[in-house]
């Protein structure tokens, strides 16, 4: 009997990775274990050599995800031109209405990606981020850092510049600042945390769901070209000129955390908001 076509991926996760084979390894695992099943991978890999050739644990997953039934492309290793060409690569692969892109180093609840992907549809704005948690600070309090505002109404755009009035909202996403919010405010996973809701950003790094075409609407990551290969904050610079046109939002509570490790960027000397600001909406 012949094997029933796979239908088209709804979302596509799109992960660039460099030299993190053990780190891909645990994001893909999560990745597997979602609830939504239309999922596509697609990995831009600039490793020094192909990072699924680095470890057995990263090969044994892509094989569970195959088999069952969703797509794996991985890419490279690819010239290394930085981050922002990087995720523009990415892109330029990406089929399906929605665009995960998810960085190789954050671990995903298994319901997160539904949460997301109807959070966005029911906001249709231009992105939903899921900020990861640091909990290797969860015994560091920082009720200073914690502040809150709630999307009462339907998301709207803004225009965020950097340093400006909202830069600020950042802050939530330090340290384990959302855990320790989302602790006061809801129960614990896996109890029930009641609805989603949806708040206000400056930029979420790490985990972001973008509605593909409107991503593309706002130039993407087309800005690469200005930026020396060694930058940071490429992301930020994509969510600001999205959020200008057709808004963008956090969810609460989260499901994303971050492994925690060493930066493959160590020159951050050029971030690319403040670099590129007069290229900004």
């Amino acid at each position: 009997m012949s094997r029933a076509p796979t239908p088209p991926a709804e979302v596509d996760i799109l992960i660039p990775t460099f030299n993190r084979p053990a780190a891909l390894a645990v994001t893909l695992t999560s990745v597997m274990a979602q609830t939504v099943r239309a999922l596509r991978v697609v990995i831009a890999d600039q490793s020094d050599e192909p990072v699924w050739q680095q470890s057995g644990e990263l090969r044994a997953i892509v094989n569970v995800l195959q088999a069952q039934g969703r797509e794996v492309e991985l890419h490279g290793p690819r010239p290394r031109r930085g981050l922002a060409e990087q995720r523009q690569f990415l892109l330029d692969q990406a089929k399906a209405p929605y665009a995960l892109f998810l960085d190789d180093d954050v671990i995903l609840e298994p319901d997160l990606v539904a949460r997301m992907l109807a959070a966005l549809q029911d906001a249709r704005c231009g992105f939903v981020g899921s900020a990861v948690h640091g909990l290797s600070f969860k015994d560091d309090e920082r009720p200073h850092q914690q502040t809150v505002t709630w999307w009462e109404g339907p998301v709207q755009p803004e225009a965020i510049a950097p340093g400006g009035p909202q830069w600020a909202r950042h802050h939530l996403h330090s340290a384990a600042n959302l855990h320790h919010l989302q602790q006061r405010l809801s129960a614990p996973w896996p109890h029930s945390r009641g609805p989603s809701r949806l708040y206000k950003v400056a930029w979420i790094g790490g985990c972001v769901l973008f509605d593909t075409a409107r991503l593309r609407a706002a130039g993407g990551f087309d800005f690469w070209e200005a930026l020396p290969a060694a930058h940071c904050g490429e992301d930020v610079l994509a969510q600001l000129r999205v959020m200008a046109r057709d808004g963008g939002c956090g969810l609460f509570p989260s499901g994303a955390y971050h492994q925690e490790l060493p930066t493959t960027v160590p020159d951050r000397q050029c971030d690319a908001p403040w670099a590129l600001q007069a290229t900004l909406p």
